[in-house]
């Protein structure tokens, strides 16, 4: 399953958002540069365990991290 199939997927998507949530509201205790560490340290690893299932591609990865940079950042905006 590349990133495109992932949106298009049922409602899986929303549902593992919402559980994300759920367990992002329990670490609001740790300062938010500590939880945004940890959790590069998670994307890593699975992104990491996808290339090497070979369930995406280095190419859909590497457009991945460009579109999170460029959201995240918000490159394009005034």
């Amino acid at each position: 399953m590349s990133f495109a199939d992932a949106l298009r997927a049922d409602h899986s998507l929303e549902e593992c958002l919402d559980e994300l949530g759920e367990a992002l509201q329990a670490l609001e205790r740790y300062r938010p540069a500590v939880v945004a560490v940890a959790l590069r340290v998670h994307l890593e690893t699975l992104l990491q365990a996808l290339l090497e299932s070979q369930v995406c591609s280095r190419a859909e990865v590497r457009a991945y991290l460009r579109e999170l940079e460029r959201e995240a950042l918000q490159y394009g905006e005034d």
